[in-house]
């Protein structure tokens, strides 16, 4: 049996272990256009912070390893442009030579990712100008901070935006941050994303909410940036306003996909055509609180993604029991949260909802060095089945975001969520936890 990934990296990889687990007779084909295979998109932010010394520790495996060591036929710079599923083949170019190539497959996995969205500004040939996905564009934006950059213009204020607000103003730059919306964070109701805003403030990022970058000026480099209502010098812009599926090459398939482009797939991962799979950023996935298909791109899910698909392309019926849109950052000296809905998705799924807001600390507030926390629940008002969670603080967001993510799987109400046997010692939590203690308000 010959399997083909298209995509070298999270989902595509972790689909290409698995089939090398299930049957080592297997031969297995990994497409990759870049010349970096498997490695952790999520540290890039990192990197440019200099917290990671060296963009090589960001590397799962390299392609050497998965030919010598796995025996998988690992790929660099071979971008597949078209598949032809009545001849079971896949089509492409060399991205250096442009050499073209034509591969055939008995089962095939479709795991492009996302590319980074840009603006339609007609000045991105203007240098010192960023997207940030990948390696090669995180070493771009190490190079140009060696030259004279002091004041740094990011463009949207979800959590790649924040991250690199992070590490550039730990590397001391001034930092402007402009979001088209009325708030910071993505999935955050505003009443807890004004708290990234304060933590802004009090860190001195500037932050610009409610414009709408229109214009990025200069000759030959950025200068400044002008929006619907102002103009900010600077030296260098990144623009992170998103991703978008790396599916247009599918169009001519007859695969189906979203309106964005992401892959519809099933519990099994397979696509509406025979023996084609999708997995991770390009693809869809099953929303457990919507209960719908959603597009929510995150590495883990690409790993569980590819695993599936993996299973399934060699015989194992596992499935992907889909997700409840749990992800947490650092921003600052804060962590924030969520997991579920917010009120705005509770609201457009037509859901009877009511929410619940406490303040508390991260552990017994006797006990020394106690922080802040803000918790949230979002919960039916019906039959209190809970809906979501958003936790803003300094210490343990991420147990408590976790705890909530469990719940929200196993389809907990607010009742439920009180009885839990939750861990207690002074410096750890208080005797009920900050969810629980949100819980008992209801």
């Amino acid at each position: 049996m010959k399997y083909v990934m298209i995509g070298g990296d999270a989902a595509g990889m972790s689909c290409a272990m698995q089939i090398y687990r299930e049957d080592p007779d297997a031969q297995i084909v990994a497409f990759e256009k870049g010349e970096i295979f498997s490695y952790g998109q999520c540290g890039l932010p990192y990197l440019i912070g200099g917290l990671i010394d060296h963009h090589r520790k960001l590397i799962a495996r390299s392609a050497d390893t998965f030919r010598d060591k796995y025996g998988i036929d690992a790929r660099c710079l071979h971008e597949v442009t078209s598949i032809d599923p009545e001849q079971k083949t896949v089509s492409g170019i060399h991205s250096k030579t442009k050499e073209p190539f034509t591969e055939t497959y008995d089962r095939l996995l479709i795991a492009t990712g996302a590319s980074p969205v840009t603006l339609d500004l007609d000045s991105h040939s203007l240098e010192g100008v960023h997207v940030l996905k990948t390696i090669p564009h995180a070493l771009s934006i190490l190079d140009n901070l060696k030259k004279d950059v002091t004041h740094i213009t990011i463009i949207g204020g979800g959590y790649i935006g924040l991250e690199m607000a992070e590490n550039l103003k730990g590397l001391g730059k001034d930092v402007h941050i402009i979001q088209r919306g009325a708030t910071l964070g993505p999935g955050f109701d505003p009443d807890m994303a004004k708290y990234l805003k304060e933590e802004a403030d009090n860190q001195s990022i500037q932050v610009v909410l409610g414009e709408t970058v229109q214009k990025l000026k200069g000759k030959t480099h950025v200068t400044a940036v002008q929006t619907d209502k102002q103009t900010i010098e600077t030296d260098m812009v990144i623009i992170a306003v998103g991703v978008t599926p790396q599916t247009s090459f599918l169009d001519s398939t007859g695969i189906q996909r979203l309106q964005n482009g992401a892959v519809v797939v099933n519990e099994y991962m397979q696509t509406n055509v025979q023996d084609i799979y999708a997995a991770g950023d390009c693809a869809a996935t099953y929303h457990r609180i919507k209960k719908e298909l959603d597009y929510i791109p995150l590495g883990t899910t690409a790993n569980k993604q590819g695993r599936i698909a993996g299973f399934h392309m060699t015989g194992t019926n596992r499935t992907f029991q889909g997700v409840t849109g749990t992800a947490v950052m650092k921003f600052m000296d804060v962590t924030a949260g969520r997991t579920g809905l917010s009120e705005k998705e509770a609201k457009d799924a037509g859901l009877p909802f009511s929410t619940i807001t406490i303040d508390s600390t991260d552990h017994a507030g006797y006990y020394p060095d106690a922080e802040k926390m803000k918790v949230k629940l979002i919960y039916r008002s019906d039959d209190h089945t809970l809906l979501g969670a958003q936790i803003i603080g300094k210490e343990g967001v991420d147990k408590r975001i976790d705890v909530m993510a469990t719940a929200l799987y196993q389809g907990l109400t607010v009742t439920d969520l009180e009885d839990l046997d939750i861990s207690y010692a002074p410096p750890f939590n208080s005797v009920w936890d900050p969810l629980q203690q949100a819980s008992r308000r209801i």
